[in-house]
């Protein structure tokens, strides 16, 4: 199949995330899967998108630009962290918004707290890139006392799915209760820490993304980034660096 060969406009993948559609990887996924079309060919990977050209993906004909939405949530407890529709409790329905808008990364179904959303495709990435050392902070609480021990290998790392967790902060709340931050995000990393440790998590919530607080939020209830946010966001997601925490 012929390929766009001039180098202007835009490439099909990010078209489709500027859209607001999805992300840029997603995008890569539906164009692969033979799901769009540019002016009426199946699109494929590497096509630019020139304007005028008409873009389509299961029917719905994209803009290639919309205003970005991003929005922070206090995620209840029981609200799966995904867009699907086939489960009854995702949170894009739970939230309603009226466009078109998917969770940046996961907080498990029974965690609550801080949730980005948004319909910037390229930000999803950018935020979720292990490497870039964006932090996430966390109050938890476990089934016992802690003990200098427990603190200590949480702070220098715990062997967990086949490697050892990357070194992170700690701090001592109550008896049983602590705030963690952590550069990573492994599949429910802080309960498999836990266990490995012999604790088992009792409550655990999301508190900040980088530079977004949970602040305000009651929760369920979700709010508009304001411009400042965004902006920082942005530039420490271009940065790689992160912002301060408890020490």
């Amino acid at each position: 199949m012929l390929m766009i060969q001039d180098k202007g406009g835009k490439r099909l993948n990010k078209y489709l995330a500027d859209s607001g559609f999805c992300s840029r990887r997603e995008a890569d996924r539906l164009i692969a899967a033979g799901k769009v079309l540019v002016d009426g060919r199946l699109g494929v990977l590497g096509d630019r998108v020139l304007p005028g050209m008409r873009v389509e993906v299961a029917g719905k004909v994209l803009s290639g630009e919309s205003p970005r939405v991003y929005l922070a949530l206090n995620k209840p407890v029981g609200i799966v962290c995904t867009a699907d529709q086939r489960e009854p409790l995702n949170v894009v329905d739970y939230i309603g918004y009226p466009a078109r808008i998917y969770p940046v990364g996961r907080l498990d179904k029974e965690s609550g707290g801080l949730l980005l959303l948004t319909s910037d495709g390229e930000i999803v990435n950018r935020i979720l890139r292990a490497a870039g050392g964006h932090e996430k902070e966390y109050l938890v609480v476990v089934d016992k006392a802690l003990s200098p021990d427990f603190l200590k290998a949480m702070a220098e790392g715990v062997e967990i799915l086949g490697r050892r967790t990357l070194p992170c902060r700690i701090q001592q709340l109550t008896v049983n209760s602590f705030r963690l931050v952590l550069v990573q995000g492994m599949n429910r990393q802080i309960r498999r820490m836990c266990e490995a440790l012999g604790y088992r998590v009792r409550s655990l919530k999301r508190v900040r993304i980088m530079n977004i607080t949970l602040e305000g939020l009651e929760p369920g209830e979700w709010r508009h980034l304001t411009q400042a946010e965004v902006e920082e966001m942005l530039r420490l997601s271009d940065a790689g660096r992160t912002t301060p925490g408890p020490r």
